[in-house]
């Protein structure tokens, strides 16, 4: 590889980096062909970009990067496939699955909104972790259900204001 497609390399993933909120570090050596295959249709399928890097392009890409990836430039030692997802938990979900079967990929860690996640023992945690849209769709239930008590106090006491005063006083206790 020559200096000018090294620079290229670099740049492009520079710019991955920089699109990305979600990107997580894992090692799928020692897969054979038939599960790689697998492994990257099963991330086809969640939305996951997975690609193999060099651990130093990557490095290079991270530090030009204007996001702080703390300690995570330090676990690309050996194989590294990155990740990309919209989704914070997606390439958790994809990887705990594929586990099921085999015992790689491997996490090595993990950039999640700005947060950073290091090591294996970090997966269950990060399948765990709720998306945006997750978050949004909670919130809003619980923005809900004070209003369907209301709701269900007006049409439960008759329309009469002492029915409805018991009704409410009856749900808040």
């Amino acid at each position: 590889m020559t200096r000018e497609e090294k620079s290229q390399v670099i740049e492009d993933l520079t710019a991955q980096l920089a699109e990305s909120a979600n990107i997580y570090l894992a090692d799928i050596s020692g897969l054979d062909a038939a599960s790689t295959s697998n492994l990257r249709r099963a991330c086809f399928k969640a939305n996951v970009k997975l690609a193999v890097v060099k651990n130093t392009l990557l490095a290079k890409a991270m530090e030009s990067s204007e996001k702080d990836f703390g300690d995570l430039p330090s676990t690309l030692k050996g194989n590294t496939s990155v990740m990309y997802s919209e989704t914070g938990n997606a390439p958790a979900k994809v990887i705990k699955n594929f586990r099921k079967k085999s015992d790689r990929p491997l996490l090595k860690g993990a950039f999640i909104e700005e947060a950073i996640y290091l090591g294996d023992e970090q997966l269950d945690t990060l399948v765990e972790i709720k998306s945006k849209e997750e978050v949004i769709g909670d919130i809003i239930g619980l923005l809900q259900s004070p209003a369907k008590n209301v709701i269900s106090a007006l049409q439960s006491g008759g329309g009469k204001l002492a029915g409805i005063l018991k009704t409410l006083s009856e749900k808040e206790g």
